[in-house]
């Protein structure tokens, strides 16, 4: 996903942006993964639908996090998109995460990009070929030399797990990725 382009619909603005940083989530074999060892709750249960659909939870009791459900049926693999290039209706992200931050720091973590978009629970569970967020493919190759690639953020729980090479970032000067120890 990194590289495609993340569009929100909302309360009648259009906003979005490149998506520049990701992490992956490889279902009930991963110990950083809501459905790790087939966990089904009324949360991860929209983790095992088909792929193309959002997966949007509330962390801590403070912030919403974006997630695309990638497998089929009863294959819960998810990917967080953890910060956007802002290219789209950037003064009303601006507006909705009240700061004038650079555009580079706007939308670079989970809980930020939710908000800049205007993403919540509204959003768990829809198509993301719909007219509400959807994400679309462009012209723009990103070869592997372009992606650094590193450990999630986070997940010090997951044990081993939490070393896996599954954050994924775009080298590109427009986004400033939020160093984690």
């Amino acid at each position: 996903m990194i590289g495609k382009e993340l569009y929100t619909f909302i309360d009648g603005a259009l906003t979005g942006g490149i998506v520049a940083e990701t992490e992956a989530y490889a279902g009930v074999v991963d110990k950083a993964s809501h459905a790790y060892g087939n966990r089904r709750t009324p949360r991860t249960e929209v983790m095992y639908a088909e792929g193309g659909i959002s997966y949007v939870y509330f962390s801590y009791g403070m912030h919403y996090l974006f997630n695309v459900v990638t497998a089929v049926k009863d294959i819960p693999h998810a990917v967080l998109i953890r910060g956007i290039i802002p290219v789209r209706g950037i003064e009303i992200q601006q507006e909705r995460r009240q700061t004038t931050l650079p555009l580079n720091m706007l939308t670079n973590g989970p809980a930020k990009l939710c908000q800049a978009l205007g993403l919540d629970l509204r959003h768990n569970g829809i198509s993301l070929t719909g007219n509400k967020v959807w994400i679309e493919n462009n012209d723009r190759p990103v070869k592997n030399e372009m992606i650094r690639v590193g450990p999630r953020v986070g997940v010090g729980y997951a044990a081993e797990d939490a070393a896996l090479p599954y954050r994924f970032i775009l080298k590109d000067i427009r986004y400033k990725p939020v160093a984690h120890r």
